[in-house]
């Protein structure tokens, strides 16, 4: 099985060429795949398959040939990513099977226009946050609240007085299951100045991320909403680099580095 690995500001992927789907791929055999000692090692799975085969795909086929198959670490199923979407269009285009510029990418968060930019970065229309409120999380026994926002998958982003290296995302933050039955993604953040700020997050399903695409717009928002904001560009500093968000009435932005680092064979038989 042939693999290819690539990183969004260190938000690393396996991703597996799958144009015809005939992979079945369980939740062990991604959780093998993304084993940083026993396997290849990365915070998920990006399949790439036609769209036209995956009833899953939100989107009409007919708008974006390729859909988005994203799995998190531990074999579950995520509707979005948005390091991972970056990086998928990243391999399209140097595998042949897009044109470099603008194109839809399908996923099972709806479809998502992708721009390769001339120096290496991609940007991602992330579409319009949706604001739910507020919630709270326990992160590292200090509750932390914050606001509840959905970017195809769930977030809650929070502001924090304390220096974000100061706690432990190694476990999970415990949450209102009310406002998130099927988990969420918690990131904390420090305002650090003007339209900037420092994040680190834990991915539901992955643990703690060097970066997280969904989360850097949450966190935005979030810093957006604190400041009596709702556009703007926004600075966000992650633990595997900087990713630039730009928030706009109507949808969201999500620009930074996207890379593919290896390539080889896996040798398991899945």
């Amino acid at each position: 099985m042939r693999f290819v690995k690539g990183h969004g500001t260190e938000n690393d992927f396996v991703i597996l060429p799958d144009a015809d789907a005939t992979l079945d791929l369980s939740a062990a055999d991604v959780a093998a795949l993304c084993d940083r000692r026993a396997g290849i090692g990365a915070d998920g799975v990006l399949r790439v398959v036609r769209t036209k085969l995956c009833p899953e795909a939100a989107g009409p086929a007919g708008e974006a040939e390729w859909f988005m198959d994203y799995r998190n670490a531990d074999g579950s199923i995520a509707e979005m990513c948005g390091n991972g979407v970056r990086v998928f269009a990243r391999y399209l285009v140097d595998a042949g099977l897009a044109a470099p510029g603008e194109f839809a990418v399908a996923t099972r968060g709806g479809l998502k226009r992708v721009r390769l930019g001339v120096t290496g970065d991609v940007t991602v229309d992330m579409g319009r946050p949706r604001v739910l409120g507020d919630s709270r999380a326990v992160v590292d026994g200090r509750e932390c609240r914050g606001v509840n926002v959905n970017m195809g998958n769930p977030h809650l982003a929070c502001a924090v007085e304390e220096p974000v290296g100061g706690f432990d995302l190694g476990r999970e933050p415990d949450f209102d299951r009310a406002d998130y039955p099927e988990g969420v993604n918690v990131e904390i953040f420090n305002t650090v100045g003007d339209h900037r700020v420092t994040m680190r997050v834990h991915e539901r399903g992955s643990g703690e991320t060097r970066s997280c695409g969904t989360g850097a717009v949450a966190t935005a928002v979030a810093a957006a909403h604190t400041a009596g904001e709702t556009t703007g560009t926004w600075e966000v500093r992650v633990l595997g680099g900087t990713v630039t968000v730009t928030l706009e009435e109507n949808t969201s932005y999500l620009s930074g580095p996207a890379v593919l680092v290896a390539s080889g064979e896996w040798p398991a038989v899945l």
